[in-house]
């Protein structure tokens, strides 16, 4: 399967500089974007998985994130993802990228990666990125989000929490708390693949950074998918 071609490559490369800000080639980081599309695609081609059409259009960031299991006590220790917001024109950010790591959430028991989708419900909680890390579950209240397989219930609840939480894993039930670890802000990626000096602050909310042909697809599917 191409995504775990590409999230395999990316963990080996990964693991040689854990703990570093390594600056990695382009390709490289090109590998992690198209891996963060399609964890996000194939959570979408599944009814049992997908997330439903209206807390999309409610969304106002999405993070996606790869993560590898260190060992089988040990829990995910690395791994990587890339954030998106919707700007108030209702157009999507680039994705810039993120460090994940440290969740034990027995998302997917025995499996050797993570891979989740967050969606961030509300304008505050990105801006939790700029500054510090950040704790999913504990900075801002994450739930299992309601998937499209499941019945049509009162979602209000559900939406009015900051973060919404998917997993290619069948045994979360909407509604119930998530503590998924941490995510930070990866400038060493930002900077070398965007070649810019700009912060994550600027690479979401601003028009300064033109969109490469690499991330165009995501782009373009999250446009989509969460109009």
């Amino acid at each position: 399967m191409k995504k775990l071609r590409l999230f395999l490559l990316s963990v080996l490369t990964a693991a040689a500089a854990f703990g570093a800000d390594t600056v990695l080639a382009r390709a490289e980081y090109v590998k992690r974007i198209e891996s963060c599309e399609a964890v996000l695609r194939e959570l979408q081609m599944n009814p049992a998985t997908a997330i439903p059409a209206d807390i999309l259009a409610q969304a106002r960031g999405l993070v996606i994130t790869n993560q590898v299991r260190a060992g089988i006590i040990l829990g995910v220790k690395d791994g990587y993802g890339v954030v998106m917001v919707k700007r108030p024109s209702g157009q999507w950010s680039v994705p810039a990228f993120l460090k994940a790591g440290e969740a034990s959430i027995g998302l997917q028991l025995g499996a050797s990666a993570v891979e989740t989708v967050y969606v961030i419900m509300d304008d505050a909680t990105p801006r939790l990125l700029y500054n510090q890390r950040f704790n999913i579950g504990a900075d801002a209240k994450a739930i299992a989000g309601p998937r499209v397989a499941e019945r049509e219930n009162n979602r209000q609840p559900l939406i009015a929490a900051p973060v919404l939480v998917y997993t290619r894993n069948m045994g979360l039930f909407a509604g119930a708390t998530v503590k998924a670890g941490y995510l930070t802000r990866d400038d060493t990626a930002n900077r070398s693949f965007y070649s810019t000096t700009y912060t994550l602050p600027e690479i979401l909310y601003s028009d300064w950074i033109t969109p490469s042909p690499e991330v165009q697809p995501l782009m373009a599917y999250v446009q989509q998918i969460a109009p």
